[in-house]
């Protein structure tokens, strides 16, 4: 057991609990408006794993989410075998390049940049609307082989840190790709999935999962983003995705202070 995994056992019950807790709403918030690991990675922060190990394990523990989410849009992803094919790849390469920096960063470096990668989420987060209401209105393309560079780095982005991914795909596909805004949002959810798997199966032989935590939260993950379904019909999406971005906002100047 690598110094990860010997961190993960000192974890008490009650510690696992508020994570599982901290996922359950990462889950619900991804399921109304996206934004769930600004929540997570701090609480793993809060239980005292460190920085490097923290990311890993909120990566591997909310993978299962995505699965969901693909498998709750696979109908629009009907017709677009050929853009699955050229970006899928793209993805997984770039989860993997995200990955192995990360992996390579020091806890210390890592800390350092936590504040401004917190802010950059929350920022996206927070354009979030006005980017889908301008591909809503965007009628023209510059087509899949210039989607493939800018995908490349926001997939590298993906792997390293994550938080906001999926705003920076669905812009890189509406300025490529001319289709409704259900299907590049499906299209987005498949390559958001192929990070993801590339960069977890990475981490998985890391050593620096915390595997207590990890499986406590992908329980509390599933959970919640069945929860979130339902609370779809009474809470506004627009009103939990502002609570998200000021408490992104808030705990970036928490980190940096401190």
């Amino acid at each position: 057991m690598g110094p990860a995994g010997a961190e993960a056992g000192r974890l008490t019950a009650a510690e696992l609990a508020l994570l599982a807790l901290a996922a359950a709403g990462a889950g619900a918030i991804n399921a109304l408006a996206g934004g769930g690991s600004i929540l997570t990675f701090p609480a793993l922060l809060a239980a005292g794993v460190p920085p490097v190990a923290a990311n890993v394990t909120n990566t591997v523990a909310l993978l299962p989410g995505y699965v969901g989410g693909v498998w709750a849009q696979r109908r629009d992803l009907d017709g677009q075998d050929r853009r699955l094919a050229v970006l899928l790849p793209v993805g997984a390469i770039g989860g993997l390049l995200g990955g192995f920096l990360l992996l390579r960063t020091s806890d210390e470096a890592f800390a350092a940049v936590v504040p401004a990668l917190l802010i950059g989420a929350s920022v996206l987060l927070a354009l979030q609307d006005r980017l889908r209401g301008w591909l809503g209105r965007r009628t023209g393309a510059v087509g899949l082989a210039w989607a493939a560079p800018p995908a490349l780095l926001a997939a590298v982005y993906g792997g390293y840190f994550g938080a906001g991914l999926s705003v920076i795909f669905l812009a890189v596909l509406g300025l490529a790709l001319a289709d409704t805004l259900a299907r590049l949002n499906a299209l987005k959810q498949a390559l958001s999935l192929a990070v993801n798997i590339a960069a977890a199966a990475l981490f998985v032989g890391s050593g620096e999962v915390h595997w207590p935590a990890a499986l406590a939260m992908a329980g509390g993950a599933l959970l919640g983003g069945a929860a979130g379904g339902k609370l779809a019909r009474v809470v506004r999406p627009g009103v939990l995705r502002a609570l998200v971005v000021a408490m992104g906002v808030a705990l970036a100047a928490v980190f940096a202070l401190g």
